[in-house]
Order: structure tokens, then C-alpha cells, then sequence
């Protein structure tokens, strides 16, 4: 017979699977996350500005591909689900049905900010924008299902918030997304314990585990390979590179400091004289750096003398804080705006 304490241990069971009667399938989370971290991992090589230079052509682009692909995931998805349900003998209760549109409608919200974004910046934020709102998604289907899926949701608003107030590189937010779809969904779908209450350590075990395979492991990669070997060269001088530039082969350039770098603009729309302006802001630098050339071309590469090198697409050195229109009686009308540059990661 049983006792007291077991009959009512098995009333609150009876009551918490009442509380959560939705089931996310393991499957949702697979066909969720695998196509999401391969867009994000190949994200640099898939209509690049090489490939269809014209911006709003390239933004189409991305916005139809992005519509595919969920299209597709939630066609499948659906059907799938409608399939094991038929099997189980069950239904599509009324919450499961509004909390799905909640999902669709927050993927539908990401896929058009990822598509203004190319028209009006912040592109850096991409990546944690997708964290953010997948991860609201999951957090919201998680109130009313699995009690893994609210600390999962949780986890992937806080790496999207956490991210972006850290200043990650572009490239570590690329892989750091890639990770958290490609490999922490597919996770969690291997964790999903149909909606059993779990003691708190047990969670915490299975979250600490989680961001050691799915953050730090990835991130560590990353930095790793920043530290890659780059090929040994002679080191010219500036007017040594201007008498006799190499053709070919490995060459480490020195910038003295003092020497002016224009920086050129190219301003584009309807609002001044000519389909493009140009113009240049003529630059000193306050210090040497040294730049490495590969076959007669920059390779992306520099360093400040006697430190390591640096690619300049793995780092975040590039900033512009804001951008205003003016008009005064003294100066009359004029645009202002700020552009920080800083190559030292520890100034970031």
C-alpha cells in the first residue's frame, strides 16, 4: 500500500503535467537549429558584396533565402508534429497552437529586422538579435511545457545581452550563434525529459554543461585560431615599398608614425549634386604599425611593432557612436559625427 507522502508526490505530478501539457518535440528543435547555425557558420561566403555588389539586390536576396528556409522549417515541422500526434492518438491543444504563432511571429520579426538592418545598420547586432529572439521563444514555450526550455530560453537571451555588452568581434558573435543553434538546440533536444520536475542542482549541472560545449569550448576555438602562424617576410620600409613594390611572394610593410592616411568617402543618394560624392579626410598616425602583404595584396593583417598580429576582420575596430545634421547662424548647415578606430583589444 502506499504511503501518504508517495500519493501525494504523485497528486503535484499529476498537477505540474496538467500546469505544463504542451510537448515540444525533439525534432522542432533539430530542424530549428541545424539550418540556423549552417546559415550562420557560411553567413560570410553566401551573397557577399563581391557577388551582388548593389545593396538593395543583396538584401532581397537574404530576406528571400531567410523566408525560405523558415518557410520550409515550419512546413516540415508542422507536418512532422501532425504525424506523431496522429500516432499518439492526440490533439492540437488551444495554448500549443497560440504559443506556436507567438514563435512564428517572433522568427517573422527577426527575419525583417535582419532585413532593415541592411538599410539602416547595425548589423554588428545581428547575431545577438537571433540569440534574443529565438531564445524569448523558447523561454515562452517553456512556461507552459518543459521546465529545461524556460532555463534554455533564459540562457539564450542572456549570451545575446551578454555578447553584445562584452563588444565581441563580428567573427566571435558569427561562431558564438552558430554554436548556440547548430549544437545547443540539438542539445537540448537530448535533455527534454517530457515536463519531469528536476532538483535544482540537476539543472544547474545540465546548464553549466551546456555553455562549457556550446560557449566556452567555441570561444576558445576562436581565439585560438587568431593565433594562427602567419608567414615570415622581409621587412621594407615605406619608400623602400614605393621604389620597389613585391609582386609576389611575403612582405611586412612599416607605416611610420607621422605618416598621413587619407581616408576616403563615398556618399551615395539623392540629396547632394552627382550620383556619388567622394571625398577625403587626410589622417596622421600617432604610431607605427606594420601590415602584411601577400602576393602583392593586403592580407587583412597588422600588428604595432613587437606585439602580435591582429586580422582586421576578426576585430571590432571600427565604431561609429552618432551621426547628427546641424544648422547655426556661424557655421550654416553641416553634418557632424563621430568615428572611433582603436586596433588594441584591451582599448575596446
Amino acid at each position: 500500500m502506499n504511503s501518504p507522502q508517495k500519493q501525494l508526490q504523485a497528486i503535484h505530478a499529476m498537477l505540474a503535467s496538467g500546469q505544463r501539457n504542451l510537448r515540444m518535440e525533439r525534432h522542432t528543435l533539430l530542424l530549428l537549429g541545424l539550418p540556423a547555425g549552417l546559415l550562420f557558420a557560411l553567413s560570410e561566403s553566401i551573397f557577399t558584396p563581391e557577388q551582388i555588389p548593389d545593396l538593395q539586390q543583396r538584401a532581397l536576396s537574404w530576406l528571400a533565402l531567410l523566408v525560405a528556409v523558415i518557410g520550409t522549417i515550419v512546413t516540415v515541422d508542422w507536418h512532422w508534429t501532425r504525424k506523431i500526434k496522429a500516432t499518439r492518438d492526440e490533439t492540437w491543444g488551444f495554448i500549443h497552437r497560440q504559443v506556436l504563432k507567438v514563435m512564428w511571429l517572433l522568427l517573422a520579426l527577426a527575419t525583417l529586422t535582419t532585413f532593415a538592418m541592411f538599410f539602416y545598420g547595425g548589423g554588428y547586432m545581428v547575431c545577438s538579435l537571433w540569440l534574443i529572439f529565438a531564445g524569448l521563444g523558447l523561454y515562452v514555450h517553456g512556461l507552459f511545457s518543459e521546465e529545461l526550455l524556460e532555463w534554455g530560453g533564459g540562457l539564450m537571451i542572456a549570451i545575446g545581452i551578454v555578447s553584445l555588452i562584452a563588444g565581441l568581434p563580428y567573427q566571435s558573435l558569427r561562431w558564438l550563434a552558430a554554436s548556440v543553434f547548430a549544437i545547443g538546440l540539438p542539445l537540448f533536444a537530448l535533455q527534454l525529459d517530457r515536463g519531469r520536475h528536476r532538483p535544482a542542482y540537476v539543472r544547474l549541472l545540465q546548464i553549466c554543461g551546456w555553455l562549457a560545449v556550446v560557449v566556452v569550448l567555441p570561444l576558445l576555438i576562436e581565439q585560438q585560431s587568431r593565433l594562427r602562424t602567419l608567414p615570415d617576410g622581409p621587412l621594407l620600409s615605406l619608400e623602400e615599398f614605393r621604389t620597389r613594390p613585391p609582386a609576389d611572394g611575403t612582405a611586412i610593410i612599416t607605416l611610420p608614425a607621422g605618416t598621413p592616411i587619407p581616408v576616403e568617402v563615398e556618399l551615395v543618394g539623392d540629396l547632394f549634386a552627382g550620383r556619388e560624392t567622394h571625398t577625403q579626410m587626410p589622417l596622421t598616425l600617432q604610431e607605427p604599425i606594420e601590415l602584411l602583404m601577400l602576393n602583392g595584396k593586403l592580407s587583412g593583417d597588422m600588428r604595432f611593432p613587437g606585439e602580435s598580429w591582429q586580422n582586421a576582420h576578426r576585430t571590432r575596430w571600427l565604431t561609429i557612436p552618432w551621426i547628427r545634421a546641424e544648422l547655426s547662424a556661424e557655421h550654416g548647415p553641416r553634418i557632424r559625427s563621430s568615428l572611433i578606430v582603436r586596433l588594441r583589444p584591451e582599448e575596446r
